[in-house]
């Protein structure tokens, strides 16, 4: 199991929770978190927000695979982007500030997707996102850390993972339902989007004012970075991390048209139903999963993650929409214990000073697998068929699950024991 956070880790993170005395109005430390986990959540809504309606912009303006494809590769390219120029700001300028930047930049996003008028309205709405996700993804995660309560620290993870899976099955559900039966199929769920961004920014902005790096201020560029000593731990969780966010691409890129095209099924809120087993499994299995090891969270769920791909692979050649229901079930719990398991090992790692980058780091990874094999399957769907992009990208990510499985299973060397407690 994984030891329980040091003393001075402990008293550090509560002299920061509590509320400075000031004319100010602040939050106090359960409010912090819950605002910071809604962050969290909204760079898995603004994610899957336009999984149903891709289906929607090839149909109206006659796209290709491979442009639907790009429209979704250009959110994790803004993500990497945006890590690898400003990873470790928050380090810097403190978590409050970077957050209230990613979630202006992606607020723009989805307002240019409710009003666009043409595909390069989309590319430009889908960056935005990219970038805002890019600056609050890590600063989220480490505030929900700082803001847990001494006791259920170590526990950071899991919300964070539950945070993901609201915003997801939220995203899913609700834009299947406004696709299929509201008045604006591609515009109002993204309406309910910038609604949601407006609160977010108003919690936000009533956090606590804090500067961990202790450099306030500074808004140069910051690369993601990881300290020698806890790089074999960091290996263990970027490798969990990019087969866990790999699934995207199946999911949230080619989902909703491989329900449509291959599976035969045209009902959007049918659809994304189906899609939301994903969170909800997830969700489910992350609370399930809790006394798991980091280590056997990480191997159980590279093995869940290879039989879901097989079904998936399964599903698409016989047109079977109960075996592509149970695929995405299994890839919603073996996205669990991989981001679970990762995360944990990586969230008692850190420094404290070193937070904000380290985990900028480890969405890079995840986000830079991501974009790359969205375009790639966009092309390849394009030239030999979706069918057959669809049969490459499972074995992609059954590969990716074999690597996290040797890493699992390989001894951590003496350094890195007392983080992964195997």
């Amino acid at each position: 199991m994984i030891e329980e956070a040091p003393a001075s880790f402990r008293r550090s993170v509560t002299d920061r929770t509590h509320p400075p005395v000031g004319d100010r109005f602040v939050l106090g430390r359960r409010a912090s978190l819950l605002v910071s986990a809604g962050v969290v959540s909204h760079t898995l809504w603004t994610s899957a927000a336009p999984a149903l309606t891709y289906g929607l912009y090839a149909r109206e303006w006659h796209l290709t695979h491979t442009v639907t494809a790009g429209i979704f590769a250009i959110y994790p390219i803004g993500v990497v982007v945006m890590l690898v120029g400003f990873g470790g700001i928050s380090d810097q300028i403190g978590r409050r500030a970077t957050m209230l930047a990613g979630l202006f930049a992606s607020l723009v996003g989805a307002l240019l997707f409710a009003v666009a008028p043409d595909v390069w309205w989309v590319f430009a709405a889908r960056a935005l996102m990219g970038i805002g996700v890019g600056l609050a993804a890590s600063p989220s995660s480490a505030a929900i850390l700082e803001f847990s309560s001494p006791e259920s620290a170590k526990h950071s993870a899991s919300v964070t993972m539950g945070a993901q899976a609201a915003g997801f099955a939220a995203a899913l559900l609700l834009g299947g339902a406004l696709t299929e039966y509201g008045p604006w199929p591609t515009r109002l769920c993204f309406w309910v989007l910038s609604l949601f961004l407006i609160v977010l920014l108003i919690g936000t902005w009533l956090l606590p004012r804090h500067t961990p790096g202790g450099a306030g201020g500074d808004w140069r560029s910051r690369m993601p970075s990881v300290p020698k000593h806890v790089r074999r731990t960091f290996a263990v969780s970027s490798t969990a991390m990019v087969a866990a966010y790999t699934f995207g691409v199946l999911v949230l890129s080619l989902g909703g048209q491989v329900e449509h095209d291959l599976i035969g099924s045209p009902n959007a809120f049918l659809n994304s139903a189906v899609l939301s087993l994903f969170p909800i499994v997830m969700a489910a299995i992350g609370i399930i999963a809790r006394p798991l090891s980091p280590r056997m969270a990480l191997m159980v769920g590279a093995l869940v993650s290879c039989l879901g791909m097989v079904l998936l692979i399964v599903a698409v050649n016989f047109r079977d929409l109960v075996i592509y229901l149970l695929a995405t079930a299994a890839a919603g719990g073996a996205y669990s214990l991989l981001f679970v398991g990762g995360l944990q090992v990586m969230s008692m790692a850190a420094p404290e000073g070193n937070r904000g980058g380290i985990f900028s780091a480890l969405y890079l990874f995840g986000y830079l697998s991501m974009g790359a094999l969205a375009l790639v399957l966009g092309a390849i769907a394009t030239t030999r068929g979706l069918g057959f992009a669809v049969d490459l990208g499972a074995a992609a990510i059954i590969l990716m699950n074999v690597a996290t499985l040797v890493f699992a299973t390989t001894p951590p060397t003496k350094s890195s024991q007392k983080y992964l407690k195997f």
